[in-house]
């Protein structure tokens, strides 16, 4: 096995793990690990932008505000205070170090998402923000002599040893080789896991492995219940699918049902309500008409316009013979974010000394219930900058010492490619169908004793990577349905139809911890007062 030790590991090649590389590299050797490559990280995807208010007429309170009621009343209000004062000092930065955002008669093109008061969501490259700041970012890490970089290689354990964090156990899997990668401080940036559902805007690769391995370490995990669907994923036959962007809301398309109808406006809503709002909507109208799909209709608007801001999705739907700019555009909603996460404070710091979590991996706090449109990747910059000051202030000791540590094998057996897939494919139906976008204790129940009877028949080999992307689905698929099961409420994006208002007595969190279970917690949240 071969031994390598860094003063910081970051798991994942994100938006988070790349600023968080970025960051430390100042002071310090750095390892990025990325199961693909960087490419096919969430955040090179993200359509959306990112929020800051650095606009004259808005102001760090009415973006805290806006997250506080989106995360219906749910969010630490700590996370989010520094969010968004913390955000728009980053994303000014960002700007002077030259980051592209789209400009329009020389003022920076601010877009309004849903549950935002005053147009404050930054884009680069129309409905390409992930991608141009992962690339923007990729320029100071990518030839940095203080940065090593391990794609292709699959993190299987975090290496822990008296409740502190020493590193990690990975496999190359181009060159089929063992290492263990140590270093003072470990970073979780693998991003989150909506693709255990069938129906997902996430890449295949998005299975929550990062929150399983911090799991079955010992970390707390937090708010898995809270699964964000979007409500406007492209809907096809075939069933592949893409974002829409909140983004095309933002410039006024409608969202219509097969008779042509606004219903959202008809319900007393609109089109930029927050997305757990509208997803109902949209499931609802679903579920009268017996049609698996509604319609954004955008043949009012400048197409000239719409073509060049939304060039990616407007060359996508082309695909499926659809003009966005003349022709109804099917929508349903699909699996988008995950809220919940590996918990940590408000420094990125978890219960396990020496690791730290940031992205959409880990539970800040800051989204509550449901995620404010376009405050992920904020988050990412935000709490990878303090995940990294804080390691440095109080991970300084070298603990880089290979005799601390077993050394294990890791293999990969192809024979069991077939199961994982036909795994695979029933856990995310299950998912959909019964801890989906509206879920009752009947079909959670039947869920958890269905994946329980799984994880008896299927537990495997330790260190063989098929059984473990299998135990990693079964994990992160109980976690969410047990911790669904017991918040019996309707709240942000968990909603109950046998129990379908908030409950005060539910405004606290779900933490799930290995060998302890689940349990509530309290945190500081933001209460009425001053939100009209």
């Amino acid at each position: 096995m071969k031994d390598q030790c860094f003063d910081v590991v970051i798991v994942g090649a994100g938006l988070a793990g790349l600023y968080a590389a970025k960051y430390a590299s100042r002071f310090c050797k750095v390892a990025v690990i990325a199961k693909t490559t960087i490419i096919l990280s969430n955040s090179y995807w993200a359509q959306g932008g990112i929020a800051a208010a650095i606009s004259s007429t808005d102001s760090p309170q009415l973006h805290y505000e806006d997250t506080i009621k989106a995360g219906r009343n749910l969010s630490n209000s700590n996370a989010v205070r520094i969010l968004t004062e913390e955000g728009k000092t980053l994303v000014e930065e960002l700007i002077e170090m030259g980051m592209p955002f789209d400009k329009a008669n020389r003022k920076f093109a601010l877009g309004l998402e849903g549950g935002h008061s005053v147009p404050r969501v930054l884009h680069a490259g129309g409905d390409a923000t992930g991608k141009e700041l992962v690339n923007f970012i990729s320029k100071f890490v990518l030839d940095n002599n203080q940065i090593t970089f391990f794609e292709n290689t699959l993190v299987y354990k975090l290496i822990v040893s008296e409740e502190e964090c020493l590193g990690v156990y990975a496999y190359d899997i181009l060159k089929q080789e063992d290492l263990m990668i140590t270093g003072k401080t470990t970073v979780i940036a693998s991003g989150g896991g909506c693709a255990i559902y069938s129906r997902t805007t996430n890449p295949p690769s998005s299975i929550g492995e990062g929150i399983s391995l911090a799991y079955d370490a010992g970390a707390e995990v937090e708010s898995m219940e809270f699964i964000q669907f979007h409500p406007t994923s492209f809907y096809s036959e075939s069933g592949e699918t893409f974002l829409i962007s909140e983004a095309v809301r933002g410039e006024g398309a409608f969202i219509v049902n097969h008779s042509g109808e606004r219903f959202l406006k008809e319900s007393g809503y609109a089109e930029l309500s927050p997305r757990d709002v509208v997803t109902e909507a949209i499931f609802s109208e679903m579920k009268i008409s017996g049609k698996p799909c509604v319609f954004l209709k955008l043949d009012h608007l400048n197409a000239e316009r719409i073509r060049n801001n939304f060039s990616n999705i407007y060359d996508e739907a082309l695909k499926f013979g659809i003009d966005i700019t003349k022709d109804p555009v099917p929508v349903a909603p699909a699996a988008h974010y995950m809220i919940g996460g590996i918990k940590t404070g408000l420094n990125a710091e978890t219960n396990i000394k020496r690791l730290y979590a940031v992205g959409e991996a880990a539970s800040t706090g800051v989204h509550g219930a449901n995620r404010l449109a376009s405050n992920s990747l904020l988050e990412c910059i935000v709490f990878g900058k303090r995940a990294i000051e804080h390691a440095l202030k109080n991970c300084n000791n070298s603990i880089c010492a290979s005799s601390e540590v077993e050394q294990i094998k890791f293999r990969i057996d192809s024979n069991k490619e077939k199961l994982l897939t036909e795994i695979r494919k029933d856990i995310s139906n299950l998912m959909w169908t019964n801890v989906g976008i509206i879920r009752s204790k009947r079909s959670l129940k039947i869920t958890s004793e269905h994946l329980e009877h799984l994880y008896i028949k299927h537990y495997g080999k330790k260190f063989e990577y098929y059984s473990l992307q299998i135990k990693c689905l079964i994990e992160i698929a109980t976690i969410i349905t047990r911790s669904a099961l017991l918040r019996e409420e309707s709240r942000g994006c968990h909603i109950r139809e046998d129990f379908p208002d908030e409950n005060q007595d539910f405004q606290k969190t779900i933490v799930c911890e290995k060998g302890k279970g689940e349990y509530f917690i309290r945190l500081p949240y933001a209460k009425d007062e001053n939100l009209s």
